[in-house]
């Protein structure tokens, strides 16, 4: 086997033997045990501890993880994080945060506001200049994380007078400074996102991440790996939903014999499992082509890969319990959570229209 394939190969056998569906979507114990394995930093560079790997190791991990079920909800945001941190980070932050994530620490991101959620350049939440350091007030949302993050990427505007993607600036938070308060949201799938309250925040000068002012251009930089991250994410999801609904039409008898014998539902089956597989070349072949141009922005591929693969998933999750009948509704068999987590995909991280309208300006429209 290659090595890609060993290493699929110990994923799958780690979450069969430790993965409990009754964990949550985050299990601090199960974190731990990947990081002990060294697979928190697989994207990370070795000399803060990680492993080095590229983007196509990474998407294996996150789609084996997501197939699995593998309660590990930080570390997509935990990942995004960090990266802005390597990319931009001064060197005494990257040596305080990223060998943290390597060891199971958790980060958060925080862009979105009430009036600010497409349009991101919308934000209001002020970063005000206060001796050698900076105060912050506003309100931040739809923050994925924050109630278990060590540390918060912040976005805020720090210049108003410019335009609307000028003066903002990215600030690393700590967990439980005086004038944050993290209120989290009940959704769906339960307390996953919060809204932040900043009231006369103070951070020091050397909070800042990369340049004051620069924040939106040091934002697109990790667009690729933010949509590649959320593609392999549902791709996993999308493989789970398929495979669930595949053994239960298989042994699930009505009539006599098994309903996956019935043209209807074969049909169906083999429409998905085509639409499966074109989601996996796309999300595998775009990872590769970012792997081999890091420095290139792949807005086209990597929109291409995001929308694919999250409507597929919310597609493929709500026939699986159509698939499933009663079952599918009842939380014994799972169908519905997965449904949930699919759901939301097509939202965060840039809706289906948004990564639409990418694809579709790329093309000079």
């Amino acid at each position: 086997m290659t090595d890609q394939e060993d290493f699929v190969q110990a994923i799958g056998e780690f979450c069969r033997r430790e993965v409990d569906r009754k964990q949550g979507p985050h299990s601090d114990e199960l974190y731990g045990k990947l990081a002990e394995l060294g697979w928190l930093g697989l994207s990370l560079p070795e000399e803060y501890g990680g492993s080095g790997r590229g983007m196509s190791d990474l998407v294996l991990f996150l789609e084996e993880t997501a197939f699995w079920r593998a309660p590990i909800g930080g570390f997509a945001t935990t990942i995004i994080a960090a990266a802005a941190y390597e990319k931009f980070g001064s060197e005494q932050q990257k040596r305080e945060i990223l060998p943290a994530v390597v060891g199971g620490s958790v980060l958060a991101i925080s862009m979105s506001e009430p009036e600010a959620g497409s349009d991101v350049g919308a934000l209001s939440c002020r970063a005000e200049r206060r001796g050698d350091g900076w105060v912050i007030n506003g309100q931040k949302t739809w923050c994925s994380n924050a109630h278990y993050a060590d540390h918060i990427l912040l976005v805020a505007r720090t210049s108003p007078g410019q335009g609307k993607h000028e003066g903002m600036t990215m600030f690393s938070v700590p967990a439980g400074i005086d004038g944050l308060a993290v209120h989290g949201i009940d959704t769906m799938g339960g307390k996953e996102v919060n809204d932040l309250y900043f009231t006369d925040c103070v951070l020091p000068a050397d909070a800042v991440v990369g340049r004051v002012d620069h924040g939106w251009r040091q934002l697109m930089t990790g667009l690729n790996l933010e949509r590649m991250i959320l593609a392999a994410v549902m791709l996993g999801t999308a493989r789970r939903a398929f495979e669930d609904a595949l053994d239960y039409v298989r042994e699930r008898r009505q009539f006599g014999k098994p309903v996956g014998s019935f043209q209807a539902l074969r049909h169906r089956l083999a429409d998905h499992a085509t639409e499966l597989e074109c989601t996996r070349l796309l999300v595998h072949d775009v990872a590769r082509k970012i792997e081999e141009n890091p420095d290139t922005s792949l807005p086209r591929e990597a929109s291409m890969a995001k929308l694919k693969a999250t409507e597929f998933a919310k597609a493929m999750a709500l026939d699986g319990m159509q698939l499933l009948g009663g079952y599918g509704y009842a939380t014994e068999y799972g169908m519905e959570a997965l449904l949930r987590s699919a759901v939301v995909s097509t939202v965060y991280g840039g809706t289906s229209e948004i990564q639409r309208d990418i694809i579709g300006k790329t093309y000079g429209l």
